[in-house]
């Protein structure tokens, strides 16, 4: 059994999509308590990245990262700065395969760029909201589901107390493409590697009296 980290997620929706693959127990981790029953760590997942998983799926808080608070950057840089060790934390665990996500933010600048950015209308939703992907040892999202619409739902919703828990939930449909995407990936990846460990048995090159087809010498009689 695989095990994966969905780290600052309390919504569940990345945990329970990778539980839903055959071999792989997911567990999400954040400061907050999960929304829904499932596996579910409350607290630091600084705390646990030492636990031997094999994939992880990040999504650090934006609030002081995300270029859409620019304007308020420069009243908070210590907080910027403690965000942004946090980020370096999480990519440079060392656990094998590592997506990290975050909207278009200063990670681009202060650490890198990412390696892929992908919109909910390429997964089966009609709405905008670029969604950043820095990735170790995993390929790029393939899209599943193209379609019409680009609404910008979630940058237009009224305010409210659950506002910005609404605006950082992952869309089902990318949840769906990181399960059995990356999940298939590291299987087939981890399958290969298998095959390539095993030993070969050795061949021995037949002998006179091994190989039928050529025939037994025997000695003359003195």
């Amino acid at each position: 059994m695989k095990k994966a980290l969905v780290a600052c997620e309390y919504s569940g929706i990345v945990r329970d999509a990778i539980n839903s693959m055959e071999g792989w127990e997911a567990v999400s981790c954040d400061l907050l308590p999960t929304d829904k029953p499932g596996s579910h760590i409350q607290g630091d997942v600084l705390q646990i990245l030492d636990r031997d998983w094999d994939l992880m799926v990040a999504h650090p808080p934006c609030t002081h990262l995300a270029v859409s608070g620019a304007r308020w950057f420069k009243d908070k840089k210590a907080q910027q700065a403690e965000a942004l060790q946090f980020v370096k934390c999480l990519l440079e665990a060392d656990i094998p395969y590592i997506a990290l996500e975050n909207p278009i933010s200063v990670i681009s600048t202060k650490i890198r760029k990412p390696d892929q950015i992908v919109q909910p209308w390429q997964f089966g939703h009609g709405e905008t909201k670029a969604t950043c992907l820095w990735l170790k040892n995993l390929p790029q999202l393939v899209p599943t589901k193209l379609v019409e619409g680009r609404e910008q739902r979630i940058h237009k919703m009224p305010p409210s107390p659950d506002r910005w828990k609404i605006r950082s939930k992952t869309f089902l449909g990318i949840a769906k493409a990181i399960a059995s995407q990356w999940c298939s990936f590291i299987d087939n990846r981890e399958l290969v590697y298998r095959e390539e460990e095993t030993p070969k048995l050795r061949q021995s090159k037949p002998t006179n009296e091994d190989d039928p087809r050529k025939p037994r010498v025997f000695g003359t009689e003195r």
